[in-house]
């Protein structure tokens, strides 16, 4: 007699992972969760971040009349109002949020003008976790040709310009000690005490890259200085090492390698053609010429460089550890302008126990602002750049005499005469040189004018 059931049918192993798989990816994915949203205003850059459980895909355009940012989000759910965020000092005039096609959201912000927007996701740090990202970035206008060494005006002399810039800021806290003091913080608290010292010296100004907790991009940060015209720019940063007996503070300047890499970068973009190298436009210059001057003003830069850098670092030993006992190079982005000397201070490890501490000393920062002050004008005492108040005496008259340069290897007679602003005819001259070629160790005279 036949059975009334039907045996079970056995499905083969693999055909049951792949139902299985397949059940698996036609469920729909957990939305993502915006945990909260910040805003940075900074004086021509806002910083919008939305915090997030998980990354995200994403859309940003624009649209005009009136001008809008839109922002898409696929897949995601907010768990912050919005109308919290403090608008008065950005660029933002109101924030609208709908959702549409389900879990996307889509947020709106009005704007008071037109702004160039950018977006970018962050992974997770020891801080933050995944971060949406929207910069909102005035317009920039077309680079003019204005050269940047020569202020003075109908004869008067000028004062020099000194960047400063204080690191990180805004989203970006930089390193963090082990009590909870922030990078950002004690840089800026150091970089308004330098600008107060540097405000009361005769022939110089000050000029600040950020004002406040707001983060500047670091391209931006060079940019800043340029359109300041600056005579020297100084990037102040805490270091942080995972061994905590690391301390000692330290000056870097840009090295070859990153010189090198920058060079290419102003050779291939257009929006820099008008710009001024050591006072030349290379608009109208063919690739060869333009390669050979911007090579020439990097070379100068980088040894004045390291002239600051050299007299900074000595006034620092004078006051704490350093951390080497000679100026460093690398190819940080803030120090490639390729005509302002720059100079990246590092003025201790914070994640240092006893570093972090004197940090946070209102009077140690004023003791490093002093150490900083005082190499900036045994710079300037030696180089003060023609046209400016600190290349006159007193009495109004010129500063004659001389000054002395010991060759170092690389060193061109070309760089040397651009570095001092005299020519190499006026080199030769007074050191009795038949040609162009150095020697290494060998000491010029450099005739002050």
């Amino acid at each position: 007699m036949g059975t009334l059931f039907a045996k079970p049918v056995r499905l083969p192993m693999q055909f049951a992972w792949l139902l299985f798989f397949a059940l698996m990816f036609s469920l729909p994915a957990p939305a993502a969760t915006i945990e909260g949203v910040r805003l940075w205003s900074g004086p021509d850059q806002n910083r919008l971040v939305f915090d997030l459980n998980g990354p995200v895909d994403h859309k940003l355009f624009v649209l005009h009349a009136p001008e809008r940012v839109v922002l898409d989000i696929r897949n995601v759910r907010l768990r912050h109002d919005l109308s919290r965020l403090d608008l008065s000092k950005s660029f933002v005039r109101r924030v609208r949020s709908a959702t549409h096609n389900g879990n996307d959201l889509r947020v709106v912000l009005d704007m008071r003008a037109r702004v160039q927007p950018k977006s970018f996701l962050l992974k997770p740090t020891q801080q933050y976790g995944h971060r949406l990202v929207i910069d909102l970035q005035e317009p920039r206008s077309k680079p003019t040709v204005t050269q940047r060494s020569v202020q003075a005006t109908q004869g008067r002399a000028r004062d020099v310009v000194i960047a400063i810039d204080a690191g990180h800021g805004g989203d970006d806290p930089g390193a963090s000690g082990r009590h909870g003091t922030r990078e950002k913080d004690v840089v800026l608290a150091i970089a308004k005490r330098l600008e107060k010292l540097i405000r009361a010296e005769r022939g110089m100004r000050p000029v600040m890259i950020r004002t406040g907790d707001y983060y500047v991009s670091l391209r931006k940060r060079m940019q800043k200085a340029r359109e300041k015209k600056a005579d020297l720019f100084i990037s102040i940063h805490a270091d942080a090492f995972r061994d905590g007996r690391a301390r000692g503070a330290s000056v870097w300047v840009l090295s070859q390698k990153g010189a090198s890499s920058e060079a290419g970068r102003w050779l291939a973009e257009s929006e820099n053609g008008a710009d001024l190298i050591g006072g030349v436009s290379l608009d109208d210059k063919d690739d060869l010429l333009a390669s050979v001057l911007l090579d020439l003003s990097q070379n100068a830069t980088i040894a004045a460089s390291l002239d600051v850098g050299s007299l900074m670092l000595g006034e620092l030993k004078r006051i704490t550890k350093v951390h080497k006992p000679r100026v460093e190079q690398a190819g940080f982005v803030v120090l490639k302008s390729p005509d302002i000397p720059s100079v990246l201070v590092e003025t201790g490890f914070i994640s240092n126990s006893r570093e972090e501490r004197n940090l946070r000393d209102p009077d140690y920062q004023q003791k490093l602002a002093r150490a900083m002050l005082r190499g900036v004008r045994s710079y300037f005492s030696r180089n003060a750049p023609p046209g400016t108040l600190l290349a006159l005496k007193p009495d109004g008259q010129k500063v004659s005499g001389e000054r002395k340069y010991v060759i170092r290897r690389g060193d061109t007679l070309s760089a040397i005469a651009q570095k001092y602003r005299v020519s190499q005819k006026y080199l030769r001259t007074a050191n009795n040189l038949s040609g162009d070629r150095l020697r290494v160790g060998q000491t010029l005279r450099i005739p002050v004018m």
